[in-house]
């Protein structure tokens, strides 16, 4: 039997819920939202929802399905939480920006990079999905890549300029990482108004195939279909 999933991507602005592609709820997070303030949220939402398992997506380092670090846009106690407990369902965590470039991915190599309030990104080619961590790469001034591409750098900087810095990041990061082609997702991608050659606007519920997609079985292997790095 095919497995219903509950996807929940966590971004620092919102929580997003989605049971199907239409199906969709959103809370705000924020700085102050822990996990167990989320999971209060979350239960009375989907209380009429009917699902077997969840995919999370987290606005964080994760690696073999576990937080690493505390999130930048977030409260704190993520690192170690019991998702499965809390939930009472199985839980399958993945960086947020991999988990919607996974759903993005068509063929080829493609890099995912979302612009919102911080710049989330990967890369994928065949089956693997490597999340990354650009937005930590140092940039003018001093400053990081998404104090310049992310929300805070676009309230600074104005459209025009925001605009003219994530054009040229964009077309670095490509040649960079030898991608044949980007999807540009998050909230602000639909500020660009002239996409540069070979990148594609995406969309956040794309989240929600990424979110299905990370319960595929391979059915030669009966293991996953999609291996995270």
């Amino acid at each position: 039997m095919k497995k219903k999933i509950l996807v929940i991507d966590i971004g620092g602005s919102h929580v997003k819920l989605m049971i199907s592609r239409a199906k969709k709820l959103k809370f705000t997070s924020g700085f102050r939202l822990t996990p167990r303030e989320m999971v209060a949220q979350i239960k009375p939402l989907v209380s009429d929802w009917k699902f077997d398992a969840i995919s999370m997506g987290f606005p964080a380092p994760v690696r073999d399905g576990r937080i690493l670090s505390e999130p930048k846009h977030l409260g704190k106690g993520w690192v170690g939480f019991n998702f499965e407990k809390a939930l009472g369902k199985p839980v399958r965590i993945i960086n947020d920006a991999a988990m919607q470039a996974l759903g993005s991915y068509r063929s080829r190599r493609m890099l995912f990079l979302g612009l919102g309030t911080g710049l989330g990104s990967a890369l994928v080619w065949g089956n693997y999905v490597l999340p990354l961590e650009l937005g930590d790469l140092p940039y003018r001034n001093g400053d990081i890549i998404e104090d310049y591409l992310g929300k805070p750098g676009l309230a600074r900087l104005g459209k025009k300029y925001w605009q003219r810095d994530v054009e040229h990041s964009i077309v670095q990061l490509k040649k960079s990482l030898i991608a044949d082609y980007v999807v540009l997702g998050g909230g602000n991608a639909k500020r660009i108004d002239q996409l540069p050659k070979g990148v594609k606007r995406g969309h956040n519920r794309n989240a929600f195939l990424g979110g299905t997609r990370l319960w595929q079985i391979d059915p030669g292997t009966r293991q996953p279909r999609w291996r995270i790095l």
